[in-house]
C-alpha cells in the first residue's frame, strides 16, 4: 500500500450530485484542487507565495474515475509527491470514499513559477527540503 503524507476529509454537497444521483466528475476535480492547495500549505509553498509571489501553476491535471461518489456522505483526499524536476513537480492523488476505497485518482504537472517576472524558476532548496521532510525522501 502506497504512503500518502498529506490528507484532507470533506463533506459531499447535495449540489454536487448530477441528473443520475451520483457526484459530477467536476467535482472530482475540486476536490483535487482543495488537495493540492492543502499540500502546497503543507510544504510551505502558500506562505512562499505571499512573501515572494513564486509560487506554483498548474501544467496539466488528470483524474480517472473508479467509483461513483453519493451524497450524502465524506470522503478522504489523500496526496504525495509524484516527481520532482528541477522547475517542476508532480503530485499523486486518491479520493477514498467512506468505505476507505480508492473512488478515482489523479495527476497533477505543477511548474514553479515567479509571478513577478511572469517566468518559470528552480524549486527553491527550502521547498525541496520541506517535500523530503513531509515525504520522508524524494521518489527514484
Amino acid at each position: 500500500m502506497e504512503y500518502y503524507p498529506v490528507k484532507l476529509d470533506l463533506r459531499l454537497d447535495w449540489s454536487e450530485m448530477d441528473l443520475f444521483g451520483h457526484v459530477n466528475n467536476v467535482s472530482y476535480f475540486k476536490y483535487v484542487q482543495a488537495s493540492r492547495v492543502n499540500y502546497w500549505d503543507a510544504i510551505g509553498l502558500t506562505q512562499l507565495f505571499k512573501e515572494t509571489k513564486v509560487g506554483a501553476i498548474l501544467a496539466s491535471t488528470s483524474c480517472n474515475f473508479l467509483k461513483e461518489l453519493h451524497f450524502p456522505g465524506n470522503i478522504t483526499v489523500q496526496v504525495k509527491l509524484d516527481f520532482i524536476k528541477n522547475t517542476s513537480f508532480g503530485l499523486k492523488h486518491q479520493i477514498l470514499n467512506k468505505h476507505g476505497e480508492v473512488a478515482a485518482e489523479a495527476k497533477d504537472v505543477l511548474v514553479m513559477f515567479d509571478f513577478t517576472k511572469n517566468e518559470k524558476v528552480p524549486i527553491p532548496e527550502n521547498i525541496r527540503l520541506q517535500i523530503v521532510k513531509l515525504e520522508g525522501k524524494l521518489p527514484a
